[in-house]
């Protein structure tokens, strides 16, 4: 069975717990980098992740998406929307249908 982790810091985070995701309260994009790869080799298949710390991590981010599994959501946090999110679900919507019709 896949599971399921949410990595941001603990006032975006949190809540995730109660629906029996793994959380896990990081900041710091060093400590975010490691955390991804330990979970990668432990056969997450999905992974949450505030856009705030995504940020941070982008070129970690883009190694992962070449793989199938995990699959990397940026969420907002707590301290707003950067847009990320979006944006991916954008380029995701190119990619399969050939034209912008978000």
């Amino acid at each position: 069975m896949y599971k399921i982790a949410a990595i941001g810091d603990r006032a975006s985070v949190y809540g995730f717990a109660a629906l029996g995701l793994d959380t896990y309260f990081v900041t710091a994009a060093d400590e975010a980098k490691k955390l991804i790869r330990k979970l990668e080799d432990d056969g997450f298949a999905v992974i949450y992740i505030t856009e705030q710390l995504a940020e941070l991590i982008k070129d970690e981010l883009a190694r992962i998406s070449e793989a199938p599994l995990p699959a990397i959501i940026p969420i907002p946090g707590v301290y707003g929307n950067t847009g990320m999110g979006m944006k991916a679900v954008n380029e995701s919507v190119v990619k399969a249908v050939g034209s912008d019709i978000v």
